[in-house]
């Protein structure tokens, strides 16, 4: 469950990325899509970092070292 809401976050960060691309190449700068897109992914961003963080605090998540 865990891993699906991270990879749901990565999924729903790259589609806003992709919109943001998508806007300013059609937009020819017209309208503010592109910059809400883009500050979307950073606040989903910032979002999924808080909750990675929480979930280590709580032991809900045990991160591991490289290799091991």
């Amino acid at each position: 469950m865990k891993t699906l809401l991270v990879v749901g976050f990565l999924a729903l960060i790259v589609y806003n990325l992709g919109a943001a691309l998508y806007y300013m190449l059609t937009d020819r700068g017209e309208s503010k899509r592109a910059v809400n897109a883009l500050t979307r992914r950073i606040g989903l961003s910032i979002l999924l970092i808080v909750l990675v963080g929480a979930g280590i605090a709580s032991g809900l998540i045990r991160p591991h070292g490289v290799g091991g």
